[in-house]
C-alpha cells in the first residue's frame, strides 16, 4: 500500500518566520529522494507558496487556494481545478457590494491570473498582504471599484475586523453553492473571510491527488480550521502543538509546534515503518 503525506504550510511545516527551516528542508529532501510521496495543502497561490517553500523538492503536485487548483509547482500547469459559474459569481458580488466589503479578487484576467483589489478601499490587513507581494506579477491594483469583477473568478478573500465580516459570513456559510471560510489571520488581529467553489476543499483535491498519484492511504498535518476537511479524509491526521483547539480533538495524535521541525522529524521518524508496515 502507498501513502500520500500532506501538509498544511502557515502555522504547520512553515515556522513564525513563515519559511521553512533547513533542517526541515534537509529532511523532506532526502525522504522525498527515497521515493516518500510528499506534498503540501494551503490556502496560498502557487506564487506565494512558491517562495515560503524555496528549496523544497518540487516532485509531486501541490493543492493550493485551499483546493481550488492542484498545480505542478516547477511549471504551474493546472492538472485539475474547481470553479464558479457566471451565475453564482454575480451573486456573490451583490451580497459583497450590500454588505459594503471590497474584496480581494482572483481571477483569469485574458487568460492570465491576477489578483485585483480597489486602492481606495485599503485597511490595514490588506495593506500588509500587498506589501508582502511586492513583484508578484499577478497583482493589479485599480483606481476605483470598476473592473475589480471582470475575468473568470474563483477565489475571493475579504479582510477586515471581525464585526465587519460575522455578517457576511452569515449569508455564504450554509450556502452550498459554495465554500466559505472564516477566521483570524494566524498572528494578526484582523479577520479573513473566504469564498471559494463548493468542491474547493482539502478533502476532495486530496482525493483527486491520491487518484492521481495512485495512493492507497493518506498521512496529514495542519494547524487550522480549514485544515478539518484534510483531516477527515485521513488515515491518520497529525496536529501541531499550537493548532486550534478543535483540530486537536480530531488529530490522531499532537506532535510538537511549528518552530520545532516537528512535521519534517515526525515523518523523518516513522515514514520508515510506515512504509515497511504498509507494503506487507
Amino acid at each position: 500500500m502507498k501513502t500520500l503525506y500532506v501538509s498544511d504550510l502557515d502555522g504547520t511545516l512553515l515556522n513564525t518566520q513563515a519559511r521553512i527551516s533547513p533542517r526541515s528542508l534537509e529532511i523532506l529532501n532526502r525522504l522525498a529522494a527515497e521515493g516518500m510521496p510528499f506534498t503540501y495543502a494551503t490556502a496560498r497561490s502557487l506564487s506565494s507558496a512558491s517562495v515560503v517553500t524555496r528549496g523544497l523538492s518540487a516532485g509531486i503536485p501541490v493543492i493550493v487556494y485551499n483546493g481550488a487548483y492542484i498545480m505542478e509547482p516547477a511549471t504551474g500547469k493546472i492538472l485539475a481545478s474547481e470553479g464558479i459559474s457566471p451565475e453564482e459569481r454575480a451573486y456573490v458580488r451583490r451580497k459583497l457590494e450590500e454588505h459594503r466589503i471590497s474584496p480581494v479578487v482572483y481571477a483569469f484576467v485574458d487568460g492570465e491570473e491576477r489578483v485585483s483589489w480597489d486602492m481606495s478601499r485599503v485597511n490595514e490587513g490588506k495593506q500588509r498582504y500587498f506589501d508582502n507581494r511586492k513583484g508578484d506579477r499577478r497583482l493589479r491594483p485599480l483606481d476605483t471599484g470598476d473592473g475589480l469583477y471582470v475575468g473568470e473568478t474563483f477565489y475571493y478573500t475579504c479582510i477586515g475586523e471581525k464585526e465587519e465580516l460575522e455578517p457576511l459570513y452569515a449569508v455564504f456559510a450554509d450556502d452550498r453553492r459554495y465554500h466559505c471560510t472564516f477566521q483570524q489571520e494566524l498572528y494578526r488581529p484582523e479577520y479573513w473571510l473566504e469564498i471559494m467553489p463548493a468542491k474547493a476543499t482539502k478533502y476532495h483535491a486530496i482525493l483527486k491527488l491520491k487518484k492521481l498519484w495512485k495512493c492507497d492511504r493518506v498521512v496529514s498535518f495542519g494547524d487550522s480550521i480549514n485544515d478539518l476537511p484534510m483531516f477527515r479524509i485521513s488515515d491518520e491526521c497529525y496536529a501541531v502543538e499550537n493548532a486550534v483547539e478543535e483540530l486537536k480533538q480530531e488529530a490522531t495524535g499532537v506532535i510538537g509546534d511549528n518552530d520545532s521541525d516537528s512535521v519534517a522529524r515526525w515523518l523523518e521518524e516513522n515514514y520508515g515503518r510506515l512504509n515497511v508496515s504498509t507494503e506487507k
